[in-house]
């Protein structure tokens, strides 16, 4: 198959989980005990066969340049290729760009070094396990200019009111974007698009003062462009607020849901840490959750996410929660439908409880 480009533009996702993301952007948002948001993307690419890979980032990338490192454990450290971090850096006195474009203008090098003639490009928000090899096919097959990826919902959540609906013919051709809740074929973010392409819209925005690359660039220029549709058909999880990442992290405490995840096509790869496994002492008492190594257990876990070397000290309980790497949860404290970032130390005898519908947050490395 042809070499495909990848690109993850993180430029337009902000600071959407709260806490959570006071001190990293959200693609570096730990998930599911763990990995990080970004993780399942950047598998995606590297398990459709896309061996480069951009990653347009704002602000607050420390963690996120920390976790992707030479990007080996998703096989990008190469001599040829790779993943890149392009953080902004501004530094041509006529450049009139604006929002998305300025990333786009500025790293034009990325794309005409490149040999790959299509470029799939993609948000962190919209969290699958679904390499995108078929819809390649299906965007080479068509000679689509864009072929935008999309997933069926049928029982919309707060999640799903932010996204843009596909409008779309008999055969699949794109005819125009909405806000329709009643039209199930939402928008993933994800779209594969011509290269020339791509370079013509950049330079029809700039000329114009455009500033988001999609929404003026693809969207606006819909009837000049053949656009298709392509179903990804599989699970997947929208988390573009602390409601849906909260809601997201306990679903896949439902078996099925992990195993539809995780085992199904191919491996979610991210950093690698070497802990020893997690530690029952006796008199503990564990049920429905997610343990990673290096926690030590000695109070009650129910119905919880717990990453890597949470403690949990006796006489402690933990429910419907989501505690992040290192925490300390001392003597007789309780908590429920609470989220503890990273580093987070709760004294004894606290009680932190939310509620499901507005978990309580901590943000990284407080003492309460």
């Amino acid at each position: 198959m042809e070499p495909l480009l990848g690109l993850i533009n993180l430029d337009n996702e902000h600071d959407f989980l709260e806490e959570l993301t006071y001190f990293r952007c959200g693609a570096a948002t730990p998930f599911a005990g763990r990995y990080r948001m970004i993780d399942f993307t950047l598998s995606n690419m590297v398990n459709s066969g896309v061996e480069e890979v951009a990653i347009f980032t704002n602000h607050k990338y420390r963690a996120l340049m920390d976790h992707i490192k030479t990007g080996a454990e998703w096989e990008l450290a190469r001599r040829h290729g790779g993943v890149f971090i392009l953080p902004p850096d501004w530094n041509d006195p006529t450049d009139i760009s604006r929002g998305d474009l300025r990333h786009f203008h500025n790293n034009r090098d990325f794309f005409h070094r490149s040999k790959a003639d299509h470029v799939l490009i993609s948000g962190s928000q919209y969290l699958a396990n679904s390499p995108v090899s078929k819809a390649y096919e299906e965007h080479l097959a068509t000679g689509a200019d864009v072929t935008v990826l999309s997933t069926q919902v049928t029982e919309p959540d707060d999640e799903h009111s932010k996204l843009l609906r596909i409008e779309q013919d008999d055969d699949g051709v794109v005819k125009g974007f909405s806000s329709d809740p009643a039209n199930p074929t939402v928008f993933t973010n994800m779209y594969i698009i011509k290269k020339d392409v791509l370079l013509k819209m950049v330079d029809y925005c700039i000329a114009y003062h455009k500033d988001n690359f999609f929404l003026d660039g693809i969207r606006g220029k819909l009837p000049d462009l053949k656009i298709q549709n392509f179903d990804m058909n599989g699970p997947g999880m929208f988390v573009n607020s602390i409601q849906s990442y909260y809601k997201h992290n306990l679903g896949l405490l439902n078996p099925e849901m992990y195993k539809s995840v995780f085992f199904k096509n191919q491996l979610v790869k991210t950093k690698l840490s070497n802990e020893p496994p997690a530690k029952y002492i006796n008199g503990s008492a564990v049920t429905k959750s997610m343990v990673s190594n290096g926690c030590v257990i000695q109070g009650k876990v129910d119905n919880s996410v717990l990453f890597r070397g949470v403690k949990v000290a006796p006489s402690a309980t933990v429910k419907n929660s989501i505690i992040m790497q290192r925490c300390v949860i001392e003597d007789n404290v309780h908590l429920e439908n609470v989220i503890l970032d990273k580093d987070v130390h709760v004294s004894a005898g606290q009680q932190l409880i939310g509620s499901k519908g507005k978990p309580y947050v901590v943000a990284k490395r407080q003492r309460v």
